[in-house]
């Protein structure tokens, strides 16, 4: 029988151990996706991209934010996708997992709505999404945790919020600002019982 001295550092682990395998299953299916569109499908996956206001691409909200116009796009994603997601994830899969969907719906639907026309697609959308999350987590949880992941979060990656303003006609800023949007929609939705009775 083990002895709560020993159980207690196991258990104490178990939040980062299962925070870092959301995120590499995560990573994964983005580069195994990735890699059978540029051998098996020859890019032609992309075509699931957000192309706004055309009502044959609106299901791709959900699509969008997975595929990447090549490896080096992807490269790129990786890893602030990977730091961002095992932070938001160290407070459950299950509230990831949730947290996720309104970002890639919501955000998703934004773009399908008010962005420029062309093809959007990338998991900055997540990227900016997860950013949003924590933050916004920190403003309505004051859980220390999540102030302390929010500060890591911008020590990080604070100069990309620069990347939801209007910049390169190639790439689409539209997906970071509604993605951190969505990002902070979905805090809100996600905020404890003992949050709402506070705010």
């Amino acid at each position: 029988m083990r002895s709560p001295e020993r159980a207690a550092p196991v258990q104490a682990r178990r939040p980062f151990a299962e925070a870092g395998l959301v995120a590499a299953v995560l990573v994964a299916l983005l580069w195994g996706q990735e890699i059978a569109d540029e051998l098996v499908f020859g890019g032609r996956l992309d075509r699931f991209g957000i192309v706004p206001r055309h009502l044959d691409t609106l299901s791709h909200i959900l699509s969008a934010p997975f595929l990447h116009a090549s490896f080096m796009h992807l490269i790129g994603n990786t890893l602030p996708l990977a730091v961002l997601a095992f932070l938001n994830a160290l407070r459950g899969a299950g509230r990831f997992v949730v947290a996720t969907l309104v970002i890639v719906v919501v955000g998703g639907l934004l773009v399908w709505l008010f962005a420029r026309s062309g093809n959007h697609l990338g998991a900055s959308e997540l990227v900016f999404g997860y950013f949003g999350l924590l933050l916004a987590s920190a403003w309505h949880e004051r859980r220390p945790g999540d102030i302390l992941a929010a500060l890591a979060a911008l020590v990080l990656y604070g100069g990309a919020l620069w990347g939801a303003l209007p910049s390169s006609p190639y790439i689409s800023w539209e997906s970071h600002l509604f993605g951190f949007i969505a990002g902070v929609i979905a805090a809100r939705l996600l905020r404890t019982d003992r949050t709402r009775k506070l705010v």
